[in-house]
């Protein structure tokens, strides 16, 4: 019993960074009906930026505020100056491009900062909470940050104006234009928040798997099972699925012998296929329709 409340803890832990993860993903499916391929690079960037200002002796809660603001701010500046005039071109077009700010991402953190391997602080420690070895501090940790930025979203989409202009415009952009909406500026804002939680995955992440430029890939691919599992249009649903599969991915890792610690990534990519072969819409999502 105690394993199972050990791995279902950590679960929750690691669900909780798959969930910010799985939610950009749908903040920027939603804005432009695509995935952002680099959703993953892009937090990685980020977390070489608060790596860098650790280095310079900016204390950590302060260097955590700056990462997240300049990746609100770039997001919001790469929508305007890459995506923006090329909105209207082929779905592959936009594909091109995100493969492209891939490599790029990764190639230029590797550049920046090189492709070894460095060491992330943490804030919480790495005891054992409670002394009862269940659950680690920084896990502990995780988990408190995650709820409050999720708790922080909700309340932004929820009781804000720009937020919700932000939902009418994902939702209707026409009928949003007539209102005296900015569809354009709210579609930025979507990727620049988006950019923001995904820099508070990577640094959260980044003390458990170490930092370089290839840490976010497999993050990345349980974001989108996430994503896909709770529905690609309900960033509820994207929460909840980021949460399930961290759960689902320990669980089977330590009670389905054949799965074990090397095929848990197995199981995220078996997610997406199974949801999109039998409940496309995913859990919580509805289908678009369109009048042509």
């Amino acid at each position: 019993m105690e394993t199972f409340v050990q791995q279902v803890l950590a679960g929750i832990a690691t669900g909780g960074i798959y969930a910010c993860m799985a939610l950009a993903v749908v903040m920027i499916y939603q804005a432009i009906h695509h995935l952002n391929f680099a959703q993953g690079e892009m937090a990685m960037f980020s977390t070489f930026i608060a790596w860098q200002l650790l280095q310079w002796g900016i204390p950590y809660w302060l260097a955590f505020g700056l990462t997240v603001m300049i990746s609100l701010a770039g997001g919001f500046i790469l929508e305007r100056t890459v995506f923006k005039p090329i909105e209207n071109a082929p779905v592959l077009s936009h594909i091109v491009v995100f493969i492209a700010l891939f490599a790029i991402f990764n190639s230029l953190a590797g550049f920046i900062w090189d492709f070894t391997i460095k060491p992330f602080p943490s804030p919480f420690g790495s005891a054992a909470l409670f002394g009862e070895g269940l659950i680690g501090a920084h896990q502990a940790g995780m988990i408190v940050i995650t709820l409050v930025v999720l708790l922080l979203l909700f309340a932004f989409f929820r009781y804000t104006r720009i937020g919700l202009a932000m939902r009418a415009a994902a939702a209707n952009p026409e009928s949003a234009r007539l209102v005296g909406i900015r569809v354009g500026t709210m579609t930025g804002l979507g990727w620049g928040m988006a950019s923001a939680i995904g820099s508070v995955a990577g640094i959260l992440i980044a003390p458990m798997v170490f930092l370089e430029p290839n840490m976010m890939l497999s993050i990345l691919l349980y974001g989108f099972a996430g994503a896909v599992l709770g529905g690609l249009t309900s960033p509820g649903g994207a929460v909840f699925g980021g949460f399930t599969v961290g759960v689902v991915e320990n669980l089977a890792g330590t009670y389905i012998p054949v799965v074990g610690a090397e095929l848990k990534l197995p199981i995220a990519l078996f997610l997406i296929v199974a949801v999109l072969v039998f409940r496309p819409t995913g859990l919580f999502g509805h289908r678009v329709i369109q009048r042509v």
